[in-house]
């Protein structure tokens, strides 16, 4: 017998875990989704002979929501995780370092690789490990910390200028995309305990082995329908609204126009989504949600006409590339090699012309893998997410709403909300745990069951 009817609007990482979750608590559950396929931010496409992700998405080994969704999807196998943290670090001047983690209990993991890091003088590299002692004293959700940026607390600490941008902003742009300038110091706090600091294992890296489509989409719609969840795709929600004690949401799909009814309804969608979807409910501080603003990624992606790096993935410095990946085997590539530069904060690459990054990112290419100057281009093109992520910020702890709204029955998920974490894959999937088990408590309450949250 079914404990009540909910409906979860968005298809992500944050919709698919709530749905999930809900149909397991003993919900009736209909998911809404706009595009023709799930996964959110996080699909494939097909460009010639290549399976191209839109961006390329890493994740770390403390991502322990994230990585028991993908066991629940049943697409564990198609990842791989470092067995330590390892990540090469280039420059166009042929200087190159690592950074790894030893096999030694946090934080003294990190010290050798922190001593011997080769981008770095002496000085700052002691400087480094004394302030990243410092920070590992620091309590990510003191409130204060959302008031001031990565960049202005690491100049505190004395951090030279090149060790901002060779080591802290190296990691934090990726984990942030922001700046350390523009980076909320609780969230880069977060980041950098949790992820690096807390314990010895925590930072090493995972990569998906199959196209995101299939890791992500495909599975989910599998799992949901094996978990009897109803899928409505090319639907969209064009309102929320309180009907009695429920809901009715106007949809429209290919059909028509119709109006769906639910007990509870999840909020699954991006900020600003949401709120346009919320506007006629009396929820304080919707308007707030806009001031989260958005943050762009670019991804050039570059298919050669043989190998020019053995690397699987390296950072690089001093350079227009940020991070590159070699995705030849992911992507299907049948011959030579497929790399992808991923670039975070690309405010400035995000409406450039593909002509004008051609001429930047292939010369630049090109002075970091010194093989790539005698190798032919077999295609090259570009792919732009203008709001892959919230703008990390100081301040953005305010706006983050909680998952329980005023109105009750109405909840939110997203990486967006007020999950402690940044906008990650862990944030989103961790909120949409938490907006099922509210729905699951408010209901219990409903029905004079004593509940504790």
């Amino acid at each position: 017998m079914s404990r009540g009817r909910v409906v979860v609007v968005g298809g992500g990482l944050a919709g698919v875990t709530a749905a999930l979750r809900c149909a397991e608590l003993g919900f009736e559950v209909e998911l809404l989704e706009t595009r023709p396929r799930l996964g959110g931010a996080t699909y494939s496409f097909v460009r010639g002979d290549l399976v191209v992700d839109t961006g390329q998405h890493v994740f770390l080994r403390c991502y322990t929501a994230y990585t028991g969704l993908l066991r629940r999807l049943g697409v564990a196998d198609s990842i791989s995780v470092q067995p330590r943290f390892h990540v090469p670090v280039l420059s166009p001047g042929g200087q190159a370092s690592v950074l790894r983690r030893w096999d030694l209990p946090a934080p003294a993991h990190l010290t050798p690789t922190l001593l011997g890091y080769r981008m770095l003088t002496a000085a700052e590299r002691m400087r480094v490990a004394r302030t990243a002692l410092a920070l590992r004293r620091l309590d990510p959700a003191d409130p204060a910390l959302d008031h001031i940026s990565l960049g202005q607390w690491l100049r505190q600490r004395g951090e030279s200028p090149r060790a901002v941008d060779a080591l802290w902003g190296l990691l934090a742009l990726a984990a942030l995309n922001a700046e350390p300038a523009d980076a909320s110091m609780a969230l880069a706090a977060k980041v950098f305990r949790t992820g690096v600091l807390d314990t010895s294992d925590s930072a090493d890296i995972g990569i998906p082995r199959v196209p995101l489509g299939q890791l992500h989409g495909e599975a989910a719609h599998r799992a949901l329908l094996e978990a009897g969840v109803g899928i409505r795709l090319r639907c969209k929600a064009r309102a929320i609204r309180r009907s009695g004690a429920g809901f009715q949401v106007p949809v429209r799909e290919n059909t028509g126009e119709s109006v769906l009814t639910a007990d509870s309804v999840i909020v699954a969608v991006p900020h600003r989504a949401a709120a346009t979807l919320v506007a006629d409910l009396p929820i304080p501080g919707v308007a707030t949600w806009a001031k989260l603003s958005a943050a762009p990624i670019v991804n050039v992606h570059v298919l050669y006409d043989r190998p020019v790096t053995s690397l699987e993935m390296a950072a690089v410095l001093d350079s227009p590339v940020q991070w590159v990946f070699d995705r030849t085997a992911t992507s299907g590539a049948p011959r030579g090699q497929y790399l992808a530069v991923s670039l975070s904060a690309a405010q400035e690459h995000v409406q450039a012309r593909t002509d004008y990054l051609h001429d930047l990112f292939i010369p630049a290419l090109r002075q970091v893998f010194p093989y790539a100057r005698s190798a032919r281009v077999l295609d090259f093109f570009v792919t732009r997410e203008p709001s892959a992520t919230f703008r990390q910020a100081p301040g953005t702890a305010a706006l983050r709403p909680q998952a329980r709204t005023a109105v009750p029955g109405l909840v939110l998920a997203g990486a967006w909300t007020a999950t402690g974490w940044p906008d990650t894959t862990e944030g989103a999937v961790l909120s949409g745990t938490r907006a099922a088990e509210v729905v699951d408590l408010d209901q219990r309450s409903q029905h004079g069951v004593e509940v504790t949250a």
